[in-house]
């Protein structure tokens, strides 16, 4: 039940028809019995400056899930970024602070590192591609780079952007190997699809699947379904995966600390979640 004391947390992004959040977080809060409420905004690119300004001046408003695409935008808005968002160059929460300051980080590189650590996958001193230097894709490359890998190829058809994230990863991490080459994934240990390839029927792949080795760890952000084309070729090849609502999952609780909210488990999260496809 929503009422004059929930709080309220925009779920801010374009189009919002893949939204899965709301259907992980609301069953969570009810069952905590938290009056908080994670509500789906629809807002285009062009008013989005605006519209997150007077989000922020409602009485009500407790902060918000940022996705995209308006994660690179959000840096410039909020009057605080943490050290993550920076390297990252993107973030997707904002929450309002008793000084009235907007403040902002980034945990989708947190939640895709965990998901993989989860499984059993050792990531200090090895190898990954990641395709993509959007929002999600700079936050995971950002993350990898803390985690320890060694050595770590950023791709993009926008070729500007993928240098740009390469040299801030250079920056932060002096003895990382940083590569802006191409998106050929042979000889890495990892392959992350953080590119929007399979949010519409019948895009490419977003690399050659054939030239992944069977013993790639393969990560994909994409969750218009649980197994995407991508994943379904990699699977086909004999690679391990991750699918794109395992980094939802495990950024949850980073969130919710974020926000003030106890502390929640990942299973007690997936176990309660309503997630439809």
């Amino acid at each position: 039940m929503i009422t004059g004391h929930t709080r309220l947390i925009a779920h801010l992004g374009y189009p919002t028809a893949t939204f899965k959040a709301p259907m992980i977080y609301n069953p969570w809060f009810e069952a905590r019995g938290i009056d908080a409420v994670v509500v789906p905004m629809g807002c285009k690119a062009e008013n989005y400056p605006t519209f997150v300004r007077s989000l922020f001046r409602l009485s009500n408003i407790h902060g918000a899930l940022v996705t995209m695409p308006h994660k690179i935008t959000t840096l410039g808005i909020a009057d605080r970024v943490s050290v993550t968002a920076r390297i990252a160059g993107s973030a997707n929460a904002l929450r309002l602070v008793e000084d009235g300051a907007i403040e902002a980080d980034m945990f989708d590189g947190e939640g895709f590192v965990r998901g993989v650590r989860a499984k059993g996958v050792e990531l200090e001193g090895r190898s990954a591609l990641v395709v993509g230097s959007g929002g999600v894709g700079s936050a995971i490359a950002a993350s990898l780079a803390k985690s320890g890998v060694a050595r770590l190829n950023v791709y993009d058809v926008n070729e500007a952007s993928a240098r740009a994230l390469g040299q801030r990863l250079r920056g932060a991490y002096e003895t990382l190997a940083v590569e802006t080459g191409g998106n050929d994934p042979a000889g890495f240990d990892l392959v992350v699809n953080a590119s929007p390839l399979g949010m519409k029927d019948g895009d490419p792949l977003p690399m050659d699947v054939s030239r992944i080795d069977p013993s790639t760890f393969v990560g994909e952000v994409v969750m218009k379904a649980e197994i995407t084309p991508f994943l379904a070729a990699v699977a086909e090849r004999g690679c391990r995966y991750q699918i794109g609502t395992d980094m939802l999952f495990e950024q949850i609780p980073a969130y919710l600390e974020f926000f003030g909210f106890p502390r929640a488990e990942v299973d007690e999260l997936r176990q309660g979640a309503a997630i439809r496809y």
